[in-house]
């Protein structure tokens, strides 16, 4: 503390005292940002009808339904074909993911986070196709369970 005033309370009087003498009177607002005076939309000489509405054209395709080739690999389904549900999906028991996920007594708060994650990345619903989200979600609900009771095992061990 300089003169009963913190080392921050001294600069910021320093700081508005060298403000005030530079500043001309008619100084612009402190909220106003500089350098952007120009608008972020060209100006047109002449608007015709036929760029409006291929303007609009062009917005209302941005908006369509998304193509097959723009949505990620798992989801893109042929509604002729249907798709078989991969073989881990259906190991739903309890024993069977506990066997997928190699818990054991020597594994750490990191390691079992590590396990987590790989076990979300093959597993997690969002990543599945919707017909076989139910299975995930299962798959998921039951990792996280043993998960959580390992790190709790973990930290009663270690108290």
């Amino acid at each position: 503390m300089l003169f009963g005033r913190s080392i921050f309370q001294t600069v910021l009087t320093r700081l508005e005292e060298e403000g005030a003498e530079d500043e001309p009177p008619e100084a612009s607002p402190a909220f106003r940002v500089t350098g952007l005076n120009a608008s972020f939309v060209a100006a047109t000489s002449e608007a015709s009808p036929a760029a409006s509405s291929s303007v609009a054209e062009a917005y209302l395709e941005a908006f369509a339904e998304p193509s097959r080739h723009d949505a990620p690999p798992e989801t893109v389904t042929d509604p002729d074909v249907p798709a078989a549900m991969p073989a881990h999906l259906l190991r739903l028991s309890e024993g069977e993911i506990a066997e997928d996920l190699a818990i054991t007594a020597a594994d750490t708060a990191e390691t079992l986070a590590e396990k987590r994650r790989h076990f979300a990345r093959n597993n997690h619903p969002d990543r599945i196709a919707a017909a076989f989200r139910d299975n995930a979600t299962q798959r998921m609900k039951i990792a996280n369970l043993l998960i959580d009771q390992a790190i709790r095992e973990l930290y009663w061990r270690s108290s």
